[in-house]
Protein backbone atom coordinates (compact mmCIF):
# COMPACT_ATOMS: atom_id res chain seq x y z
CA UNK A 1 0.00 0.00 0.00
CA UNK A 2 2.88 2.34 0.78
CA UNK A 3 4.31 1.85 -2.70
CA UNK A 4 1.03 2.88 -4.30
CA UNK A 5 0.86 6.10 -2.30
CA UNK A 6 4.20 7.22 -3.72
CA UNK A 7 2.84 7.05 -7.28
CA UNK A 8 1.95 10.39 -8.85
CA UNK A 9 0.06 8.76 -11.74
CA UNK A 10 -3.33 8.66 -9.93
CA UNK A 11 -3.15 12.41 -9.35
CA UNK A 12 -2.34 13.00 -13.02
CA UNK A 13 -5.22 10.81 -14.20
CA UNK A 14 -7.86 12.25 -11.86
CA UNK A 15 -6.72 15.82 -12.41
CA UNK A 16 -6.76 15.41 -16.18
CA UNK A 17 -10.29 14.03 -16.08
CA UNK A 18 -11.49 17.05 -14.13
CA UNK A 19 -9.59 19.43 -16.39
CA UNK A 20 -11.04 17.82 -19.53
CA UNK A 21 -14.57 18.25 -18.23
CA UNK A 22 -13.94 21.87 -17.23
CA UNK A 23 -12.30 22.82 -20.53
CA UNK A 24 -15.28 21.47 -22.45
CA UNK A 25 -17.70 23.40 -20.22
CA UNK A 26 -15.62 26.58 -20.51
CA UNK A 27 -15.22 26.43 -24.29
CA UNK A 28 -18.89 25.72 -24.93
CA UNK A 29 -20.01 28.42 -22.49
CA UNK A 30 -17.70 31.08 -23.93
CA UNK A 31 -18.66 30.26 -27.53
CA UNK A 32 -22.39 30.22 -26.79
CA UNK A 33 -22.11 33.52 -24.96
CA UNK A 34 -20.19 34.96 -27.89
CA UNK A 35 -22.90 33.78 -30.27
CA UNK A 36 -25.49 35.66 -28.22
CA UNK A 37 -23.34 38.80 -28.20
CA UNK A 38 -22.88 38.67 -32.00
CA UNK A 39 -26.50 37.78 -32.85
CA UNK A 40 -25.56 34.35 -34.16
CA UNK A 41 -22.67 35.39 -36.42
CA UNK A 42 -20.33 32.38 -36.13
CA UNK A 43 -17.27 34.14 -37.59
CA UNK A 44 -17.53 37.07 -35.19
CA UNK A 45 -18.29 34.67 -32.34
CA UNK A 46 -15.13 32.72 -33.10
CA UNK A 47 -13.06 35.90 -33.18
CA UNK A 48 -14.56 37.09 -29.89
CA UNK A 49 -14.02 33.71 -28.22
CA UNK A 50 -10.46 33.47 -29.54
CA UNK A 51 -9.64 36.88 -28.10
CA UNK A 52 -11.11 35.88 -24.75
CA UNK A 53 -9.13 32.62 -24.61
CA UNK A 54 -5.97 34.44 -25.65
CA UNK A 55 -6.28 37.04 -22.89
CA UNK A 56 -7.17 34.32 -20.41
CA UNK A 57 -4.10 32.27 -21.34
CA UNK A 58 -1.77 35.28 -21.16
CA UNK A 59 -3.21 36.40 -17.82
CA UNK A 60 -2.82 32.94 -16.31
CA UNK A 61 0.75 32.59 -17.60
CA UNK A 62 1.86 35.99 -16.31
CA UNK A 63 0.29 35.32 -12.92
CA UNK A 64 2.01 31.92 -12.80
CA UNK A 65 5.40 33.61 -13.31
CA UNK A 66 4.73 35.83 -10.31
CA UNK A 67 4.10 32.77 -8.13
CA UNK A 68 7.27 30.88 -9.10
CA UNK A 69 9.56 32.28 -6.38
CA UNK A 70 7.21 31.99 -3.35
CA UNK A 71 6.00 28.52 -4.34
CA UNK A 72 9.56 27.35 -4.99
CA UNK A 73 10.62 28.48 -1.52
CA UNK A 74 7.69 26.63 0.01
CA UNK A 75 8.55 23.52 -2.00
CA UNK A 76 12.15 23.66 -0.78
CA UNK A 77 10.87 23.65 2.78
CA UNK A 78 7.90 21.29 2.60
CA UNK A 79 8.57 19.22 -0.51
CA UNK A 80 7.46 19.27 -4.16
CA UNK A 81 3.94 18.20 -3.21
CA UNK A 82 3.33 21.91 -2.54
CA UNK A 83 3.29 22.49 -6.31
CA UNK A 84 0.49 19.97 -6.80
CA UNK A 85 -1.64 21.12 -3.90
CA UNK A 86 -1.36 24.85 -4.63
CA UNK A 87 -2.04 24.54 -8.37
CA UNK A 88 -5.04 22.26 -7.85
CA UNK A 89 -6.52 24.60 -5.25
CA UNK A 90 -6.29 27.42 -7.79
CA UNK A 91 -7.85 25.21 -10.45
CA UNK A 92 -10.86 24.43 -8.22
CA UNK A 93 -11.29 28.12 -7.38
CA UNK A 94 -11.20 28.96 -11.09
CA UNK A 95 -13.94 26.40 -11.74
CA UNK A 96 -16.16 28.05 -9.14
CA UNK A 97 -15.80 31.32 -11.05
CA UNK A 98 -17.49 29.62 -14.00
CA UNK A 99 -20.27 28.45 -11.67
CA UNK A 100 -20.84 32.06 -10.59
CA UNK A 101 -20.85 33.17 -14.23
CA UNK A 102 -23.43 30.56 -15.22
CA UNK A 103 -25.88 31.42 -12.43
CA UNK A 104 -25.33 35.15 -11.94
CA UNK A 105 -25.66 38.11 -14.28
CA UNK A 106 -21.97 38.93 -14.68
CA UNK A 107 -20.04 39.85 -17.85
CA UNK A 108 -17.82 37.37 -19.64
CA UNK A 109 -14.72 39.22 -18.42
CA UNK A 110 -15.54 37.99 -14.90
CA UNK A 111 -13.97 34.66 -15.89
CA UNK A 112 -10.59 36.39 -16.05
CA UNK A 113 -10.67 36.30 -12.25
CA UNK A 114 -10.63 32.51 -12.37
CA UNK A 115 -7.60 32.56 -14.67
CA UNK A 116 -5.86 34.98 -12.34
CA UNK A 117 -6.50 32.78 -9.30
CA UNK A 118 -5.31 29.70 -11.16
CA UNK A 119 -2.16 31.47 -12.28
CA UNK A 120 -1.31 32.91 -8.88
CA UNK A 121 -1.56 29.42 -7.41
CA UNK A 122 1.01 28.12 -9.87
CA UNK A 123 -1.16 26.98 -12.75
CA UNK A 124 -0.15 24.24 -15.13
CA UNK A 125 3.63 24.90 -15.02
CA UNK A 126 3.83 24.40 -11.25
CA UNK A 127 1.58 21.35 -11.38
CA UNK A 128 3.81 19.63 -13.90
CA UNK A 129 6.93 20.73 -12.04
CA UNK A 130 5.60 18.91 -8.99
CA UNK A 131 4.62 15.88 -11.06
CA UNK A 132 8.09 15.65 -12.62
CA UNK A 133 9.81 16.07 -9.24
CA UNK A 134 7.71 13.42 -7.49
CA UNK A 135 8.01 11.02 -10.42
CA UNK A 136 11.79 11.38 -10.39
CA UNK A 137 12.06 10.93 -6.63
CA UNK A 138 9.94 7.77 -6.69
CA UNK A 139 11.97 6.06 -9.43
CA UNK A 140 15.43 4.65 -9.74
CA UNK A 141 18.13 6.77 -11.32
CA UNK A 142 18.34 4.72 -14.53
CA UNK A 143 14.58 4.58 -15.03
CA UNK A 144 13.52 8.19 -14.69
CA UNK A 145 12.98 8.76 -18.41
CA UNK A 146 10.73 5.70 -18.58
CA UNK A 147 8.90 6.88 -15.45
CA UNK A 148 8.16 10.29 -16.97
CA UNK A 149 6.95 8.66 -20.18
CA UNK A 150 4.62 6.43 -18.16
CA UNK A 151 3.22 9.59 -16.57
CA UNK A 152 2.61 11.04 -20.05
CA UNK A 153 0.96 7.76 -21.06
CA UNK A 154 -1.43 7.96 -18.10
CA UNK A 155 -2.10 11.59 -18.97
CA UNK A 156 -3.03 10.56 -22.51
CA UNK A 157 -5.37 7.81 -21.37
CA UNK A 158 -7.13 10.19 -18.99
CA UNK A 159 -7.41 12.77 -21.78
CA UNK A 160 -9.00 10.25 -24.14
CA UNK A 161 -11.52 9.10 -21.53
CA UNK A 162 -12.24 12.67 -20.42
CA UNK A 163 -12.76 13.84 -24.00
CA UNK A 164 -15.14 11.01 -24.80
CA UNK A 165 -17.21 11.50 -21.64
CA UNK A 166 -17.26 15.30 -21.58
CA UNK A 167 -19.37 15.65 -24.71
CA UNK A 168 -22.06 13.31 -23.41
CA UNK A 169 -22.08 14.97 -19.99
CA UNK A 170 -22.56 18.36 -21.64
CA UNK A 171 -25.54 16.95 -23.55
CA UNK A 172 -27.05 16.05 -20.17
CA UNK A 173 -26.59 19.65 -19.09
CA UNK A 174 -23.74 22.17 -18.75
CA UNK A 175 -24.29 22.27 -14.99
CA UNK A 176 -23.86 18.50 -14.72
CA UNK A 177 -20.60 18.65 -16.66
CA UNK A 178 -19.26 21.52 -14.56
CA UNK A 179 -20.32 19.89 -11.28
CA UNK A 180 -18.61 16.67 -12.33
CA UNK A 181 -15.44 18.58 -13.18
CA UNK A 182 -15.41 20.25 -9.76
CA UNK A 183 -16.05 17.02 -7.87
CA UNK A 184 -13.35 15.11 -9.77
CA UNK A 185 -10.86 17.95 -9.27
CA UNK A 186 -11.62 18.04 -5.54
CA UNK A 187 -10.96 14.29 -5.37
CA UNK A 188 -7.57 14.85 -7.01
CA UNK A 189 -6.81 17.65 -4.55
CA UNK A 190 -7.78 15.54 -1.53
CA UNK A 191 -5.67 12.65 -2.80
CA UNK A 192 -2.68 14.96 -3.16
CA UNK A 193 -3.12 16.37 0.35
CA UNK A 194 -3.95 13.26 2.38
CA UNK A 195 -2.78 10.21 0.41
CA UNK A 196 0.19 11.08 -1.80
CA UNK A 197 3.62 10.87 -0.19
CA UNK A 198 6.88 12.23 -1.56
CA UNK A 199 9.27 9.96 0.30
CA UNK A 200 12.32 8.80 -1.61
CA UNK A 201 11.62 5.11 -1.49
CA UNK A 202 14.10 4.11 -4.20
CA UNK A 203 16.65 6.84 -3.58
CA UNK A 204 18.98 7.39 -0.70
CA UNK A 205 19.11 10.92 0.66
CA UNK A 206 22.70 11.28 -0.49
CA UNK A 207 22.07 10.10 -4.04
CA UNK A 208 22.20 13.01 -6.50
CA UNK A 209 19.61 13.44 -9.22
CA UNK A 210 22.47 13.37 -11.73
CA UNK A 211 25.40 11.02 -11.77
CA UNK A 212 28.79 12.40 -10.92
CA UNK A 213 29.96 12.27 -14.51
CA UNK A 214 26.90 14.22 -15.67
CA UNK A 215 26.95 16.83 -12.95
CA UNK A 216 30.67 17.38 -13.39
CA UNK A 217 30.44 18.26 -17.05
CA UNK A 218 30.43 21.84 -18.26
CA UNK A 219 27.02 22.63 -19.70
CA UNK A 220 26.85 23.90 -23.22
CA UNK A 221 25.02 27.18 -22.65
CA UNK A 222 24.45 27.76 -26.34
CA UNK A 223 22.79 24.37 -26.81
CA UNK A 224 20.66 24.84 -23.71
CA UNK A 225 19.61 28.29 -24.89
CA UNK A 226 18.66 26.95 -28.30
CA UNK A 227 16.68 24.10 -26.75
CA UNK A 228 14.81 26.51 -24.50
CA UNK A 229 14.08 28.81 -27.43
CA UNK A 230 12.83 25.89 -29.51
CA UNK A 231 10.60 24.72 -26.71
CA UNK A 232 9.10 28.18 -26.18
CA UNK A 233 8.44 28.71 -29.89
CA UNK A 234 6.92 25.26 -30.24
CA UNK A 235 4.68 25.71 -27.20
CA UNK A 236 3.65 29.17 -28.43
CA UNK A 237 2.51 27.69 -31.72
CA UNK A 238 0.86 24.65 -30.16
CA UNK A 239 -1.08 26.53 -27.49
CA UNK A 240 -2.29 29.12 -29.99
CA UNK A 241 -3.29 26.48 -32.52
CA UNK A 242 -5.16 24.40 -29.95
CA UNK A 243 -7.23 27.39 -28.83
CA UNK A 244 -8.17 28.19 -32.42
CA UNK A 245 -8.98 24.56 -33.31
CA UNK A 246 -11.28 24.15 -30.31
CA UNK A 247 -13.40 26.98 -31.67
CA UNK A 248 -12.95 26.20 -35.37
CA UNK A 249 -14.76 22.86 -35.05
CA UNK A 250 -17.82 24.51 -33.46
CA UNK A 251 -18.58 26.79 -36.42
CA UNK A 252 -19.31 25.96 -40.08
CA UNK A 253 -18.19 24.04 -42.09
CA UNK A 254 -17.75 21.39 -39.35
CA UNK A 255 -20.37 22.68 -36.88
CA UNK A 256 -19.66 20.02 -34.29
CA UNK A 257 -21.84 19.53 -31.25
CA UNK A 258 -20.38 18.78 -27.81
CA UNK A 259 -20.16 15.04 -28.49
CA UNK A 260 -18.08 15.47 -31.63
CA UNK A 261 -16.01 18.16 -29.91
CA UNK A 262 -15.30 15.60 -27.20
CA UNK A 263 -14.20 13.11 -29.85
CA UNK A 264 -11.80 15.74 -31.18
CA UNK A 265 -10.31 16.34 -27.73
CA UNK A 266 -9.94 12.60 -27.23
CA UNK A 267 -8.12 12.29 -30.55
CA UNK A 268 -5.74 15.07 -29.49
CA UNK A 269 -4.97 13.30 -26.21
CA UNK A 270 -4.36 10.06 -28.09
CA UNK A 271 -1.11 11.61 -29.37
CA UNK A 272 0.35 11.09 -25.89
CA UNK A 273 -0.19 7.36 -26.33
CA UNK A 274 1.61 7.31 -29.68
CA UNK A 275 4.37 9.43 -28.13
CA UNK A 276 4.87 6.82 -25.42
CA UNK A 277 5.04 4.08 -28.04
CA UNK A 278 7.51 6.09 -30.09
CA UNK A 279 9.86 6.70 -27.17
CA UNK A 280 9.91 3.01 -26.26
CA UNK A 281 10.46 1.90 -29.86
CA UNK A 282 12.73 4.58 -31.31
CA UNK A 283 14.82 5.95 -28.45
CA UNK A 284 17.62 3.40 -28.83
CA UNK A 285 17.63 3.93 -32.59
CA UNK A 286 17.29 7.68 -32.99
CA UNK A 287 18.18 9.35 -29.71
CA UNK A 288 16.80 12.50 -28.08
CA UNK A 289 17.47 15.02 -30.86
CA UNK A 290 15.93 13.00 -33.67
CA UNK A 291 12.90 12.14 -31.56
CA UNK A 292 12.41 15.82 -30.83
CA UNK A 293 12.54 16.65 -34.53
CA UNK A 294 10.13 13.80 -35.23
CA UNK A 295 7.64 15.19 -32.72
CA UNK A 296 7.83 18.71 -34.17
CA UNK A 297 7.48 17.53 -37.78
CA UNK A 298 4.56 15.22 -36.92
CA UNK A 299 2.66 17.91 -35.05
CA UNK A 300 3.21 20.46 -37.81
CA UNK A 301 1.97 17.95 -40.39
CA UNK A 302 -1.19 17.30 -38.41
CA UNK A 303 -1.85 21.01 -37.91
CA UNK A 304 -1.41 21.69 -41.62
CA UNK A 305 -4.00 19.04 -42.47
CA UNK A 306 -6.51 20.29 -39.89
CA UNK A 307 -6.16 23.89 -41.08
CA UNK A 308 -7.83 22.97 -44.39
CA UNK A 309 -10.38 20.50 -42.99
CA UNK A 310 -13.93 21.01 -44.22
CA UNK A 311 -15.03 17.45 -43.43
CA UNK A 312 -14.81 15.69 -40.07
CA UNK A 313 -12.84 12.76 -41.43
CA UNK A 314 -10.16 15.13 -42.75
CA UNK A 315 -9.83 16.71 -39.30
CA UNK A 316 -9.40 13.32 -37.66
CA UNK A 317 -6.91 12.39 -40.36
CA UNK A 318 -4.81 15.32 -39.22
CA UNK A 319 -5.17 14.27 -35.57
CA UNK A 320 -4.13 10.70 -36.26
CA UNK A 321 -1.49 11.69 -38.80
CA UNK A 322 1.03 11.76 -35.96
CA UNK A 323 0.28 8.16 -35.09
CA UNK A 324 0.43 7.11 -38.75
CA UNK A 325 3.80 8.81 -39.23
CA UNK A 326 5.04 7.19 -36.04
CA UNK A 327 3.98 3.70 -37.11
CA UNK A 328 5.75 4.12 -40.46
CA UNK A 329 8.92 5.33 -38.77
CA UNK A 330 8.90 2.41 -36.34
CA UNK A 331 8.76 -0.01 -39.27
CA UNK A 332 11.61 1.81 -41.01
CA UNK A 333 13.64 1.88 -37.80
CA UNK A 334 13.24 -1.85 -37.28
CA UNK A 335 14.23 -2.55 -40.86
CA UNK A 336 17.37 -0.42 -40.50
CA UNK A 337 18.34 -1.40 -36.97
CA UNK A 338 21.77 -2.58 -38.11
CA UNK A 339 22.66 0.75 -39.72
CA UNK A 340 24.67 3.46 -38.02
CA UNK A 341 22.83 6.29 -36.31
CA UNK A 342 24.00 8.82 -38.86
CA UNK A 343 22.62 6.82 -41.77
CA UNK A 344 19.32 6.27 -39.94
CA UNK A 345 18.96 9.98 -39.25
CA UNK A 346 19.52 10.78 -42.89
CA UNK A 347 16.93 8.16 -43.79
CA UNK A 348 14.30 9.65 -41.49
CA UNK A 349 14.98 13.31 -42.28
CA UNK A 350 16.44 13.50 -45.81
CA UNK A 351 15.43 17.15 -46.12
CA UNK A 352 17.62 18.24 -43.15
Amino acid sequence: MGDILTLVEPVVVINKLGTSFFEMALTQTVYNQSLKATAGDSDRAQALSSRFLLIQSVLSSVAAMLSIIPLSRMADRYGPKVFLVASQMGSVLGMFMLVIFMYCEVPLEFLYLGSLLHGLSGGGPMFWAGVAALASLSSEQGKRTLKLNIVDFCFGIAGVVGGLLSGYLYQMGPSILLLTAILVSIVALLYSVFALTDSRRSLSESEPLLSESESGKMMDRVSIGMLMTTMMLFMLGMVGAENVLQLYVLKPPLSWDSVWAGYGRAATSAMYLSSFLGVLSLFSVLGDTALTLLGIVSNCTGMAIMAFAIESWVYFLGEFGVAVDLAALIIIALSHKHNSRERQLACFFPQI
